[in-house]
């Protein structure tokens, strides 16, 4: 495998990357448009298309997560005003409506946030279905090249989406929510950014480091747990869902991150690889604290009313999250390779 990596901090890459390789009638359509003048939308798909199409599926999460993108660093060749079309917004709504539509049919309901996060603080006896288990004991390097891969596209804007939720709390759950965000982005060190410390995760993995560079590769499950954070920060009626999100992530990470930690060790990834989730694991143990006695306490206190949608965002990422790892474990199973058919890089 020939690494391809480039410089390792990429944060201030103005031109974006590519535009992807579409995946169905959606995604192509919306590509077209966004590759076209502003003015020319003939290609833009009818927002009724996005009522019938999987709302797990290839299609609709390509399009999905490329109309987000609009929001963070943009594509090559795009304008930057292209984020607020109101040409784009209609397609978005129905986007966005056909996925969360199907995450309230299928995410469990009914149980209250301490009931959820107090299920989430016990590891569970059964490892089976854990892909940091499987990475600890069992993972190859490829493997290991393969996850970084698909996660780089959350941890190289590592923290980003949840920054649209603080404007939008108030007293100890706003003050909780930036203490844990200062120290995602570094606490004042750019070196210490967790998307820098990521990347050279990434380079010590002989993998390109370019921010987008993995998008053709990641399969639908890979794109919807980044779109559903997206989807939570980026409305305000959303908030107590992406507050969820966040706890869920945050309570949950430490034993992962000992885990994955273990197995960069193990394969002798390289000691960047191995500091990125040594260092979640100490951040994470005390941003668990935080999150629920400040964060979730304190929304809740605000605004009691929020309790459904704190469960349900945590409960819809932990049912996305067993997605991925279902994909995962079974092509891994299978000796595959978890990226997409005909769009593998030769740099994995």
């Amino acid at each position: 495998m020939t690494a391809t990596t480039t410089d390792r901090d990429h944060t201030g890459d103005s031109t974006g990357p590519a535009l992807p390789a579409p995946r169905g009638p959606l995604s192509a359509g919306l590509l077209a448009a966004l590759a076209a003048p502003r003015m020319a939308q003939s290609a833009l798909p009818d927002a009724g298309e996005a009522a019938t199409a999987d709302p797990y599926g290839e299609d609709l999460h390509l399009a999905l997560y490329t109309l987000y993108e609009l929001h963070y660093r943009g594509f090559a060749g795009v304008s930057d005003d292209r984020e607020w079309d109101p040409a784009l917004m209609p397609l978005r709504h129905a986007l966005e409506q056909r996925f969360l539509g199907a995450l309230r049919t299928d995410v469990p309901s009914g149980r209250g946030a301490g009931e959820v996060f107090d299920e989430l603080l016990v590891e569970p006896a059964d490892h089976r279905g854990s892909v940091a288990h499987h990475l600890e004991h069992e993972g190859e390097l490829w493997q290991l090249k393969e996850y970084a891969a698909l996660r780089s596209l959350y941890h190289l804007k590592e923290a980003d989406p949840h920054v649209w939720v603080i404007p939008r709390l108030s007293g100890r759950a706003k003050a909780g929510m930036a203490a844990i965000e200062y120290d995602e982005f570094g606490a004042g060190r750019a070196e210490n950014v967790h998307a820098r410390l990521f990347a050279d995760l990434m380079a010590d993995l002989g993998l390109e480091t370019r921010y987008g560079h993995y998008l053709d590769e990641a399969p639908a499950p890979a794109l919807a747990v980044v779109n559903v954070m997206t989807l939570f920060g980026l409305h305000r009626a959303l908030r107590g869902a992406l507050v969820g999100h966040f706890a869920c992530v945050e309570v949950t990470s430490s034993p992962g991150s000992r885990r994955l930690a273990e197995a960069m060790r193990r394969t002798g990834a390289g000691p960047a690889a191995e500091r990125f989730y040594t260092e979640h694991v100490e951040a994470d143990a005390v941003h668990e604290q935080v999150v629920r006695r400040e964060v979730i306490a304190g929304l809740l206190a605000d605004e009691p009313h929020l309790e459904a949608d704190v469960a349900f965002g945590a409960e819809a990422t932990v049912y996305l999250e067993d997605q991925l790892s279902a994909h995962l474990l079974k092509a891994w199973g299978a000796g595959q390779s978890t990226l997409r058919e005909g769009c593998r890089n030769s740099a994995v």
